[in-house]
């Protein structure tokens, strides 16, 4: 009896928890929460939402690898992927993804193709959603993360008539330090919102949630190391969305604590020793404060800023060692709270309010939108 009684609580906690993941995932703050949105609809047409990559470098023109430049539509880019190297006679493990992009949209951006694929041959790819743009010889495989940046033109419609002017003041707000919050999106946690909450049944070596307990729709722990990855990555993301509101809630966004883990723009990490000098650095955008990807190796925040992290977990029913039986397929890692909102502008074109944007790679223009809109 009390065995059971226990495991009815754990279960409990359990079904908790993973509620909690599953309504915190969509339940996030407006760092411009003052200042009215423009309203309207975002991807009615995929040419409505147009990325164009920045690669970390461009190739060389000599090696036994080709780098491609494609434009995809109505596609992932895994699926793009799928259809290249099924046409060209190459292994999907071989062909490399510097990030993926999205599928409701129109985007370009770069891949490589393994030898013996030739510039000449990966031109003649044919298929109506997917062109071959360039292609060029390079010495080695494109590699997950080299990406400088991601070019966004969006176009939002049905917005209110002042939508111009309300986009620009927005836009105004968030190109200045310390930056935009940098959200992970809601396509981060799944078609129904339990990515998070299966997860952490992963970590914590439970049973997933069941059908009709609040907590998500039933699903196996997954044998898949790739989904397996895929759905801790999205606990992961979850909790940093939990500790950035949690920073915002207690006026902490444009602030630095010492103890915090610091990112100076083109270069390291750091603990801050001395908040005031530190904050008048986040001021002038020179960093920004890093927020906790929970993982067995991820470089911890010290002092106040490292119990606020402490208590993230605490909240999820996690601690600082939970993480360590999934340590191969999710190591930890600091995340930037902030991003910098480049080249920024708006304008008026055929009943439709388009908005151009410049992130840096990872970061989620729906994230910026989100504040643009407010719908």
């Amino acid at each position: 009896g009390a065995r059971a009684r226990r495991q009815d609580r754990d279960n409990g906690q359990a079904r908790s928890h993973a509620a909690m993941l599953h309504h915190a995932a969509v339940d996030l703050p407006y760092l411009t929460a003052d200042l009215p949105g423009t309203g309207g609809l975002l991807r009615a047409a995929p040419e409505d939402f147009v990325v164009d990559e920045v690669p970390a470098y461009p190739p060389n023109g000599t090696g036994d690898h080709v780098f491609v430049r494609i434009e995809k539509r109505g596609l992932t880019t895994s699926q793009a992927v799928q259809r290249i190297a099924r046409a060209l006679g190459a292994g999907e493990r071989d062909v490399g993804v510097a990030g993926m992009k999205d599928r409701h949209a129109v985007t370009r951006q770069w891949l490589s193709l393994p030898p013996p694929i030739t510039p000449e041959a990966a031109l003649a790819f044919a298929d109506p959603d997917v062109r071959v743009l360039e292609a060029t010889r390079h010495d080695h495989k494109l590699r997950t993360g080299h990406v400088r940046a991601n070019r966004f033109v969006l176009r939002v419609r049905d917005a209110v008539p002042e939508a111009v002017a309300r986009a620009r003041a927005i836009l105004d707000v968030l190109a200045g330090p310390p930056g935009a919050p940098n959200w992970y999106g809601e396509q981060r946690f799944g078609r129904d919102g339990d990515n998070a909450a299966r997860g952490r049944a992963i970590v914590m070596g439970e049973k997933p949630p069941r059908a009709g307990d609040g907590a998500g729709r039933a699903s196996p722990v997954p044998r898949d190391r790739k989904l397996a990855r895929l759905l801790v990555s999205a606990l992961q993301s979850e909790l940093f969305n939990q500790w950035l509101v949690a920073r915002m809630a207690d006026g902490l966004y444009a602030r630095v604590l010492a103890g915090d883990v610091l990112h100076k723009h083109g270069d390291g990490m750091f603990t801050c020793e001395d908040a005031a000098t530190d904050e008048a650095r986040l001021a002038a955008g020179e960093l920004v404060v890093t927020g906790p990807m929970f993982g067995a190796t991820m470089r911890s925040a010290a002092g106040d800023a490292g119990a606020r992290e402490d208590a993230i977990l605490a909240a999820a029913g996690l601690a600082q060692g939970s993480f360590a039986s999934v340590s191969r397929i999710a190591e930890g890692t600091r995340r930037d709270a902030s991003i910098q909102v480049g080249e920024a502008g708006v304008a008026a074109s055929d009943e439709t309010v388009e908005v151009r944007f410049t992130l840096p790679g990872g970061a989620y223009a729906t994230a910026v939108m989100r504040e643009i809109m407010k719908c």
